[in-house]
């Protein structure tokens, strides 16, 4: 490789890793999001959790299309369009807020979801395949430690600009019903700025890419271009992958988005005291991303990984079990070990795939649709028990499926279809 060569890759490295942050920090923005809107609309838990199903559902829905606009116009163009729709979705949040509509929100949501669904289609296998092929994996988890650091900001920066303007069940309590309306109304107007800044720096973003040059990976002219999605599944890795994402997914969006409720149930903590805590999750989950790279150098992926799934499943039964800060401190190791999951998961799931890498990058990201799920079933469980904690039965599952990947489910194995 050229030195000119060279420094091109490392300049789009890092334009590319950019994204894992803009789009961890809009994703971890939800948590503040779900206490916020929950208490605005009046909603139950399962309720609230149809702001993930908003988010989730979308990348079901738009990976397919994401692949298409991978395979026809490039990398380059992929970006630019993820990025112009998550900024219409978040400039929706305007006149959501006006309209005091729910569905409005989930609607502006979904678009926003759209948008992140081409991104990581294209942003996670180019920054795989963007350098030496036997450090794909340390790549990719470098790139997603940009991730962890948006998901330890989000919260502890939305929590002051969204949760701190409210007012307490007290006051709200003692208010008409008139005037009840009002105050909530007025709540629900605290995330216009926010969203408002983040549509704006996402179009200078869009702008940036669209005068930069990205390299164009050239594709091994061995590997034969996939006719159809489904000759993907002839990949026995790629279809554990597919599963491995979709619980992985789905048990994350319950450990961080539902965090602040759990909070306040299992250790009695105040919403931006939780959020805080979440903050906390955050830092554990950077740290986790980074320490993980590091250590792929000396264990193999598949190993650590099979290890980090272990650990969350015995934290996870502290989840249930455990009464008081405990809980807190089970659920931010958690959030640590499962930090190198969905990146590791991914350069797994699409290793030796050739001419099917297209395609089984859009069904790893169609799987993230577990996240629309999962915590659908958490939040039932907990509002049939009447126990939040009940509903980290939940990730504990999806973890020890997680565990039977990193054991034997990444193996390279294509049959003959």
């Amino acid at each position: 490789m050229t030195k000119q060569k060279s420094q091109s890759y490392v300049f789009a490295f890092a334009l590319v890793t950019s994204l894992f942050f803009l789009w961890g920090f809009v994703h971890n923005l939800d948590p503040i999001l779900i206490p916020h809107l929950k208490k605005s609309f009046t909603l139950t838990t399962t309720q609230s959790t149809l702001i993930d199903f908003a988010v989730y559902v979308a990348y079901f829905l738009m990976a397919l299309p994401a692949g298409f606009i991978m395979k026809k116009f490039g990398y380059k163009t992929g970006i630019i369009t993820g990025l112009l729709l998550f900024a219409i979705g978040s400039f929706m949040f305007l006149p959501a807020a006006d309209y005091q509509s729910y569905n409005y929100f989930l609607i502006a949501l979904f678009i926003i979801a759209c948008g992140l669904t081409i991104l990581e289609t294209a942003a996670n296998p180019y920054a795989a395949v963007l350098g030496d092929p036997a450090t794909s994996t340390q790549r990719l988890n470098f790139a997603q430690s940009f991730n962890g650091l948006a998901a330890a900001l989000a919260p502890v920066i939305g929590a002051r600009i969204i949760l701190t303007k409210g007012h307490t069940d007290a006051e709200l309590n003692a208010m008409t019903e008139a005037a009840r309306k009002i105050a909530l109304a007025s709540e629900a107007a605290s995330v216009k700025m926010p969203y408002m800044i983040l549509a704006i720096v996402l179009i200078v973003v869009a702008i940036l890419f669209a005068l930069t040059h990205l390299p164009k990976l050239n594709t091994d002219p061995a590997h034969t271009p996939s006719k159809n999605i489904f000759h993907a599944f002839k990949h026995k890795q790629l279809t554990w992958g597919v599963i491995a994402q979709f619980f992985y997914v789905g048990a994350q969006v319950c450990v961080f988005s539902l965090f602040i409720l759990f909070a306040e149930k299992s250790a009695g903590l105040e919403q931006v005291t939780a959020a805080d805590y979440l903050g906390a999750c955050g830092i554990a989950f950077l740290i986790g991303r980074f320490l993980g790279t590091f250590l792929m150098r000396y264990i193999l992926p598949e190993r650590l990984l099979t290890f980090y799934a272990a650990a969350c499943i015995l934290l996870s039964a502290v989840a249930v079990f455990a009464t008081g800060m405990i809980t807190v401190y089970a659920v931010i190791g958690i959030c640590f070990f499962m930090s190198i999951m969905f990146p590791t998961i991914f350069s797994l799931g699409i290793k030796d795939l050739k001419g099917d890498t297209e395609y089984g990058s859009s069904l790893i990201i169609m799987s993230i649709v577990g996240g629309a799920i999962l915590p659908r079933f958490f939040g039932m469980i907990a509002d049939s028990t009447g126990n939040i904690q009940h509903g980290y039965i939940i990730p504990l599952m999806c973890f020890a499926v997680i565990l039977l990947f990193g054991w034997t489910g990444h193996k390279v194995v294509t049959t003959d279809k």
